[in-house]
This record gives C-alpha cells, sequence and structure tokens, in this order.
C-alpha cells in the first residue's frame, strides 16, 4: 500500500505539530510542501478548506485537522507514549484564545489591532503555562507527550516576534520548555526545507 501524503508548509505551527507526531510514530509518510499561495488543485481535492496539514491516507480517508493528524499517527504507534499527556483542555485553549491573541499581536497591521494589548492576554495565558511547569519539565509530567507538541509550535512563533521582551518576562520555566523542544532533533528534522512539490508533469 502507498504511504500517506502529507501537504505540509515547513513555518506553519498547525502543520509542524502534525510533523512532529508523525515523525515520532515513525509511519512512512510522503511530504509535499505546498505554497499557500499556490495550492495544489490535489490538496484542494482532498481537502477544500484549502489550509494545512492535509493527510490522506493509503485508503483514501482525509484528516485535515492537525490535532487529529497527530491523535491518529500516534493512536498507529507511540513509542514514546505521546498519548499519556493529552490534555484536549490545555490544547484547545491554545488553539483558541491564546491563538487568537497570537495572530493580533503578531500580524496587528493586518488586523487593525492594538499589538500590545494582545500581547498582554497572550502573557496571562503563557504565566499559567509558567506556573504549570514549575513542578515538572514539561506540561503533563517530566516527559515530552502530545500536549507540549500541540503548543510548543505557537509559543514558539509568539516567543519569534520579539524574543528580548519575552527574555524579560517572570518565564523562565517556560522558556526553558520552549528552548529545549526547538533544540531537539526530532523538531531539527522537522524543519528541513524542502522544495515546492508540484505534480509530476
Amino acid at each position: 500500500m502507498a504511504d500517506p501524503v502529507l501537504y505540509t508548509f515547513r513555518r506553519c505551527p498547525y502543520a509542524m505539530r502534525a510533523r512532529m507526531a508523525l515523525a515520532v510514530s515513525g509511519i512512512p509518510c510522503e511530504m509535499r510542501e505546498v505554497k499557500l499561495r499556490e495550492k495544489p488543485a490535489e490538496m484542494l481535492a482532498a481537502s477544500p478548506k484549502g489550509t494545512v496539514p492535509v493527510l490522506v491516507i493509503s485508503d483514501g480517508s482525509v484528516i485535515d485537522e492537525s490535532i487529529d493528524v497527530m491523535r491518529w499517527a500516534l493512536a498507529k504507534r507511540d513509542p514514546e507514549n505521546w498519548l499519556s499527556g493529552d490534555d484536549a483542555a490545555l490544547i484547545a485553549a491554545n488553539d483558541g484564545p491564546f491563538k487568537h491573541h497570537l495572530d493580533r499581536y503578531k500580524y496587528s497591521t493586518r488586523h487593525g489591532t492594538d499589538a500590545a494589548e494582545h500581547r498582554a492576554a497572550c502573557l496571562t495565558i503563557l504565566l499559567q503555562l509558567e506556573a504549570r511547569l514549575e513542578g515538572s519539565l514539561y506540561l503533563c509530567g517530566d516527559t515530552q507527550t502530545l500536549t507540549d507538541v500541540a503548543i510548543m509550535p505557537f509559543i514558539r512563533q509568539f516567543a519569534a516576534t520579539d524574543r528580548e521582551w519575552l527574555d524579560t518576562q517572570p518565564l523562565p520555566k517556560l522558556r526553558e520548555w520552549l528552548d529545549r523542544q526547538i533544540a531537539s532533533d526530532l523538531f531539527t528534522t522537522i524543519m528541513v526545507k524542502r522544495e515546492q512539490w508540484r505534480p509530476a508533469a
């Protein structure tokens, strides 16, 4: 049977977490790097909403929500026991309120928003994560799990917007948590640059 196909975009945080789960699971997968301004017809046929990631399984079924891609891969094979730390509420808070404020902080000109206001709202959420990390290395204990990997790409995006400012905030545990994951072999591997995928002529 053919390997699953993942339509992905290197810098998208949703695609990052899907790639990390697929990588740690060891499931062979064809990676198709796309440009969001040039979405291939094959991807749109599989998922008309046109966002990444899109996983097309060999039986033709499609998974086009990143957290569902993660859970599908780990249900197949979970060598590091990531599913032991699947905090759905914390992930929902990241994907909902935190992502809302992150976009309006990072892209304030596009949204016509007050960047400082939304940065402050993000900080409130990050302080809650800091408190959670006071007692453990990761969000669900002393080993990395699905929750850490699902949330990290968005915290990375927030940090990259103004790392100098972030480093002045009372978030030492969170910064250690973030930097440890960014420096990992897993993250380095999934962030390799790929040529844009194009269908065979």
